[in-house]
């Protein structure tokens, strides 16, 4: 731990909600009035993180600190932080028909003052990601290591996908010593008989995923070398994009550690959970993810009330 501070849980809810058609960050999820986001927290918590920085934008802060902020509060330090289109690069602005936000790495680049010298775990506001995924990268944070050492839990495959529609989703690519290549993007992977298969010709062929895949979900287990990394180069690509394609430009975590990896400039360790991820990104998607969670709890893995 540096400096004697634990790290921090970073919870990146500053969405559109396009797909989804609304604020799917603080819609309920059961009869308490929980959303998907609280389940992370609360086993976030019961790993042992103590703080957590939520990402999110101004337009909807007050909806949110009364949906979750103000209960989460009473669990754990809260700091919020905004992502805004407006926030860019001195001696930039917002190309005048651009409404597309910047990215994952601009959500934690809005951060940068937050979590200087921090280390810290990102997740998304709509996936349930499970306990011992949230304990797996509390474990490797505290853990005495470079600070340029980096983490990303993976998943394997089969517990990501559904049998409701064909999914995107990034597969590890690693070396011998288990550490992150690079991240193959692999879009309508389906799922049959158990195991999954991605097209990359809108479904004429369709090519089956090694049993052994890992997935990454977005939950990156970073040390404090990554947020002084993004300080340092992201507002030469911001620039670079902007000028290049300013109606489209983002940057993604991915390629942000990608970046990382191809300077060596640092290393991430790819730590795999068995725990079965499941996720809110369409409206068709919600009445399955309350089941689950209905389950969950009667099976005592989270109280009746809390």
């Amino acid at each position: 731990m540096e400096n004697g501070l634990k790290p921090v849980l970073v919870v990146m809810a500053a969405g559109m909600g396009s797909r989804f058609g609304g604020l799917k960050q603080i819609k309920e999820v059961d009869n308490e009035g929980h959303a998907l986001m609280d389940y992370a927290i609360y086993d976030a918590v019961k790993a042992g993180f103590e703080e957590v920085v939520f990402i999110i934008r101004k337009d909807f802060a007050e909806a949110f600190r009364k949906a979750v902020g103000n209960r989460i509060e009473k669990m754990a330090k809260v700091t919020y932080v905004y992502q805004e289109l407006d926030m860019v690069p001195e001696g930039y602005s917002v190309p005048e028909d651009r409404k597309k936000p910047w990215g994952t790495t601009h959500a934690l680049w809005c951060c940068r003052e937050v979590l200087k010298g921090r280390s810290f775990l990102t997740i998304n506001s709509d996936d349930y990601y499970g306990a011992g995924a949230l304990k797996l990268g509390y474990d490797f944070l505290v853990k005495e290591a470079p600070a340029n050492i980096h983490g990303v839990i993976g998943y394997e495959m089969v517990n990501t996908l559904t049998e409701n529609g064909t999914v995107s989703r990034g597969v590890c690519v690693v070396d011998e010593n288990n550490n992150l290549v690079r991240i193959d993007e692999r879009k309508e992977i389906k799922q049959e008989a158990g195991r999954g298969y991605y097209t990359t010709d809108g479904g004429v062929t369709y090519h089956l995923i090694p049993v052994d895949a890992v997935a990454s979900m977005n939950m990156w287990a970073f040390r404090p070398a990554f947020i002084e990394d993004i300080c340092n180069t992201f507002e030469a690509r911001f620039k670079k994009g902007i000028d290049e394609y300013p109606d489209k430009f983002e940057e993604t975590i991915s390629e942000a550690v990608q970046n990382i990896l191809n300077r060596s400039a640092g290393s991430v360790e790819v730590l795999v959970t068995t725990e079965k991820w499941f996720g809110m990104t369409y409206l068709e998607d919600y009445d399955a993810v309350c089941r689950k969670l209905a389950e969950l709890t009667a099976e005592g893995v989270y109280p009746e009330k809390w």
